[in-house]
């Protein structure tokens, strides 16, 4: 059984690795983001809350993220493990997280927050399938039009720069140091975010001394 947690900043791809990670290894896929996005496409009692805050560039509040967190995992259908991506945020959660969790590795992926800027304001989701675009990695065939669907592509209401930049403040004041913890514990792995999918995806296994990684 395998137990990750991968971090980084917003828009250093570590939902893209967690996925191709999971596919591989069986591993759960636990994506707090896509949690809270699923609340405000499904108009849960939750989703309101959420939408004001995330709207306005701000974390969502540790005892929501940690009540949903717990939840998730104590579903225990993560049988071959599981790969947390978006928690914990905070020294706080971190300590909590490690009294009930025995994790294999922290994976930090890295990336300037000038680069970061550039890919977030270059996202968009299909509006009808909500299939994830980048303008700069992977763009539709037709501009603005999902290559699957044919829904319209539209930025994410979070993606403004404001908001973006008050994100990346909180990451390196609140968050950052969470890293610390975890890397005095000999757990963190870091891999350099900048570079293509597939080399960033080849690091972070070699790194995790796992099988290598071969794209399809």
């Amino acid at each position: 059984m395998h137990k990750y947690v991968i971090m980084g900043v917003q828009g250093c791809g570590k939902g893209t690795q967690a996925k191709l990670l999971a596919q591989d290894l069986d591993l759960v896929h636990i994506s707090v983001g896509d949690i809270f996005r699923w609340n405000i496409q499904q108009h849960t009692k939750l989703a309101a809350r959420i939408k004001r805050i995330v709207s306005d560039g701000r974390l969502v509040p540790d005892d929501i993220v940690a009540d949903i967190v717990h939840n998730r995992l104590d579903e225990h259908d993560w049988n071959y493990g599981f790969i947390l991506d978006g928690f914990p945020r905070n020294r706080t959660q971190a300590e909590f997280f490690l009294e009930r969790f025995d994790i294999d590795a922290v994976i930090d992926i890295q990336v300037p927050d000038h680069v970061v800027l550039e890919r977030v304001m270059s996202r968009r989701l299909c509006s009808g399938c909500g299939l994830d675009y980048n303008l700069i990695h992977h763009r539709p065939a037709v501009a603005d039009r999902c290559d699957v669907c044919g829904g319209s592509l539209v930025a994410r209401p979070d993606d403004t720069e404001a908001a973006l930049r008050a994100r990346l403040a909180d990451f390196h004041t609140v968050t950052r140091p969470v890293l610390d913890l975890f890397s005095r514990k000999e757990l963190v792995v870091r891999v350099d975010g900048t570079l293509p999918v597939a080399e960033v995806q080849a690091e972070i296994r070699r790194e995790l001394g796992l099988p290598q990684y071969q794209p399809s």
